[in-house]
């Protein structure tokens, strides 16, 4: 992709908040970081107790705070790029919370947006609840839990994207997953109703975040408010 594509974010203080996924932290995102700072953003990588508090906690108390000390209301836009578990975080708070007026673009990386059926499979198993705490099993498909409760994307939360993922490194988990699937979350409970734009790559969900055409298609979104189904350069 040209770099001309991102020549508007040169030189602003527009500001990425990014939100990494379930017992991820925040370092998983690092690459996608740098790249966005060469941009000329501000980027924000939060580290958020993904496994001991609620989401619902971490939406209304700990993500409002650390947003307020990065002082996100003073840059002239604000978008968010989220990975996983990260996007179910950003559902609730905006189900919960004026957006910011300066609210930009949002882009969901492999986010269980209608749950997932390995978390069905695995909920009542002991090492699943201790290795994802407090919020794994929530992440179900069933209409009572949280992901299926939400609702469609908010018209007033700004442009949203998804990228999805369409290749596994879990066979098993694959085979309790309908359709196309990254390993974790199927192709098709990654869409949300009122989203703007939505591609499938060819990686797995732990590993969208690291590859170049992601990142390609992240930078493009941030400033056009849509993919490109053209290559990167």
């Amino acid at each position: 992709m040209a770099a001309a594509n991102f020549a508007h974010a040169a030189n602003s203080t527009e500001t990425v908040v990014l939100l990494h996924g379930l017992a991820c932290p925040h370092w998983m995102l690092t690459r996608l970081a740098l790249s966005l700072e060469r941009d000329g953003y501000r980027v924000v990588n939060l580290s958020y107790p993904s496994r001991t508090l609620p989401i619902e906690t971490i939406a209304a108390e700990w993500l409002p705070a650390r947003l307020r000390e990065a002082r996100i209301k003073e840059a002239p836009r604000v978008h968010f790029v989220t990975h996983s578990m990260g996007g179910i975080v950003l559902r609730q708070w905006l189900a919960t919370s004026p957006a910011p007026e300066n609210l930009g673009h949002v882009v969901m990386i492999a986010p269980p947006n209608a749950g997932s059926e390995v978390t069905d499979r695995l909920k009542t198993f002991l090492p699943f609840r201790w290795f994802t705490g407090v919020n794994g099993r929530r992440l179900g498909t069933d209409a009572a839990d949280l992901p299926c409760k939400l609702g469609a994307w908010p018209v007033r939360a700004g442009t949203l994207g998804i990228i999805a993922g369409d290749r596994s490194l879990n066979p098993l988990f694959s085979s309790w997953l309908a359709g196309p699937d990254d390993g974790k979350v199927s192709v098709a409970r990654t869409r949300l109703d009122g989203m703007s734009d939505f591609i499938v790559l060819h990686h797995s969900h732990t590993w969208l975040t690291w590859r170049a055409d992601t990142l390609a298609q992240l930078r493009h979104f941030l400033v056009h408010g849509q993919f490109t189904r053209v290559a990167a350069a």
